[in-house]
């Protein structure tokens, strides 16, 4: 970050002049950044948060595209940041140049307070923001404490002397080039609410001591702890475990990414916000099989790998684009997904290794399976069977058996010169046999 003005003494360019706000510097100047192409103005969380509380507000979306290309082009001056508002010369295209600010409330003292109690009592917050990280639980504890730290709807109030009553090319410029100093610094955003981050900073530490003095030092026995297992066995009285959540009637459904801001190069707007729709799917059916009586039998589902994974975003049958992409993943082209997905709907990640894997059972296995398909039919009824491998095809028919590591038995059916799915596993072979025949 290419900052003009350093806070911690007051001194611009190292001439000696300091601000009319004294040590604490509650104004830092940013020197013009330069032009930026194929790139999204911001990649932190806050940062769009940011965008976004500029692109509702705003009734002019002509304005706002101006004032990207302006952001872009490289045409707004050094940024000035002083609690509740930010200024900056913007130059248009034609050389002419007009003073933008906008305007943002800062924080009451008693928020000021409620913010500074809720920091300290959670050190992971400082930490986060020495780290320069806004985490979203810090605002959202923030906001708990009835503190909004990012800007909403009509927060950001323009003010330009080109004399626009609503947000401006040049105003909007500013919001956008603000935009890349909060991704560096969220400090920024916070001497714009009132505080400069020494002052802060301070303010913390001085709380600290106070609540670790009042709180006194932690005895022995408290410093070492007791195992769970200990205080369990010794009994422990424990509280009574919460009522399990309820299911929702349906999967939720993810944030719109379909916005004014520009997506950062490379970033597909429409497969991220499919594997979010995607991820609330599973994360559905997950809270439901956890909510199902005798969850704890179930065995855990191992994870997933990445053709197995491409598989099971294809069964969602996504756009075309999406879809593609898939496919290439996968690296069996359009048709071979389109094979895996039927057999993925039949029988998951069993169904799929069933369909891409060839193996020979050994002699203990490959002896239970004759066995199963002996007993399967009655005396003469047994159709010949001709086997290759994990695999029984019937003799003289374009119908076959395929013998799952787990012992179960999967139909397959001849389409168009290729070995296909063709119903769900059987632990009986016959019973197997029967999905296919029974439908020719």
């Amino acid at each position: 970050m290419s900052e003009i003005y350093d806070e911690s003494n007051g001194d611009t360019h190292g001439d000696g002049r300091h601000d009319a706000e004294g040590a604490y510097g509650h104004e830092r100047t940013f020197a013009a950044l330069p032009a930026t192409h194929g790139r999204g103005f911001t990649q932190s969380w806050w940062g769009q948060a940011w965008l976004k509380a500029l692109e509702d507000t705003a009734l002019d979306l002509a304005q706002l595209k101006a004032g990207r290309r302006l952001a872009r082009a490289g045409s707004v001056g050094a940024v000035s940041v002083r609690p509740g508002r930010i200024t900056a010369v913007v130059q248009n295209r034609d050389g002419t140049a007009h003073r933008a600010d906008v305007l943002l409330q800062q924080l009451s003292e008693d928020e000021w307070d409620r913010f500074l109690g809720m920091a300290v009592e959670r050190a992971g917050h400082i930490a986060a923001l020495l780290d320069r990280e806004m985490p979203p639980h810090l605002v959202e504890d923030a906001a708990a404490a009835g503190v909004e730290l990012l800007p909403g709807i009509g927060d950001l109030e323009p003010e330009c002397d080109c004399d626009a009553w609503d947000h401006c090319g040049h105003t909007a410029a500013l919001c956008y080039q603000v935009a890349r100093l909060l991704d560096q610094d969220p400090f920024v955003l916070l001497l714009m609410r009132g505080r400069a981050e020494r002052e802060l900073l301070d303010e913390l530490q001085v709380r600290s001591v106070a609540q670790t003095e009042a709180e006194g030092a932690p005895s022995e026995e408290a410093q070492e702890g007791v195992y769970a297992d200990e205080a369990y066995a010794e009994g422990a009285i424990l509280p009574p475990l919460p009522d399990l959540p309820p299911l929702p009637p349906e999967p939720g459904l993810p944030p719109t990414l379909d916005t004014e801001t520009e997506p950062a190069p490379g970033l597909d707007v429409a497969a991220l916000e499919f594997l979010a729709a995607q991820a609330a799917v599973e994360a559905h059916r997950m809270l439901a099989e956890a909510l199902s009586s005798g969850h704890e039998q179930h065995p855990v589902d191992r994870e997933l790998t990445p053709n197995e994974d491409a598989v099971r975003l294809a069964a969602a049958a996504p756009e075309a684009a999406v879809a593609e992409r898939l496919a290439a993943a996968y690296g069996s082209g359009r048709d071979g997904l389109a094979l895996a997905v039927r057999a993925w709907e039949y029988g998951g990640p069993s169904a799929l290794s069933v369909l891409e894997e060839e193996w020979t059972p050994e002699a203990e296995a490959l002896a239970r399976a004759r066995a199963a398909l002996d007993g399967a039919w009655e005396e003469g009824e047994r159709p010949r069977l001709r086997a290759a491998r994990n695999r029984w095809t019937v003799v003289g028919s374009d119908v076959q058996l395929r013998h799952g590591a787990d012992g179960r038995w999967w139909p397959y059916r001849k389409e168009r010169g290729r070995w296909t799915p063709a119903g769900p596993a059987a632990h009986d072979p016959a019973t197997a046999l029967a999905v296919v025949t029974g439908a020719e």
